[in-house]
Formats: C-alpha cells, structure tokens, sequence
C-alpha cells in the first residue's frame, strides 16, 4: 500500500511549523533558566536568537531525509521544555 503524496508534505509542514515552533519555544525557556544572568536578561539573551532557531528548525524539517527524522528533531523540545520549565511545574505541584 502507497501513502498518497500529500501526507508526507503535510507531515513535514506541521513538524515544521508546529515542531519547530515548540522547539524553539523550548530551547528559549531552557536558555533563559540556564544563563548565568538576572533573570530579566537572561530571558532577553535567549530570546534574540530564537528567531533564527525557529528558521532553523523550519529548514531542518524540510532537509531532513523523511518525515519521521523530521519529528525527530522536533521532538527534542520534550528534554528542553523539561529543563525550562521544571521549577514551575515543581512549583504547581507542591
């Protein structure tokens, strides 16, 4: 059985757009908790790439080798998102 050709191109935009958005959104808050800064200019330091990371990422979606490889490297928003958000999430819990 064939796939029909719109779903590995549909595939990879969501992982662009959608993957690479929570990519970067990840990376930003982990770089935001990591840098040794005050907190306000740590935020903004890891903010003014983010708009390139977010290209890069869209790029990767769509130089990546197949679809699956291309959530691959979406998926490593889980790791970063649990080292940005994880005083937080400490914090909702207790």
């Amino acid at each position: 059985m064939t796939l029909p050709t719109w779903l590995p191109v549909t595939s990879r935009v969501l992982a662009a757009l959608v993957g690479g958005y929570a990519f970067t959104y990840a990376l930003t808050a982990a770089l935001g908790r990591l840098l040794p800064l005050h907190p306000m200019d740590a935020m903004v330091v890891a903010t003014l790439p983010s708009f390139a990371l977010y290209t890069l990422a869209i790029l990767w979606a769509f130089a990546a080798r197949d679809a699956w490889r291309a959530w691959a490297g979406a998926a490593l928003a889980l790791p970063l998102a649990g080292i940005g958000f994880w005083p937080q999430l400490l914090e909702r819990l207790g």
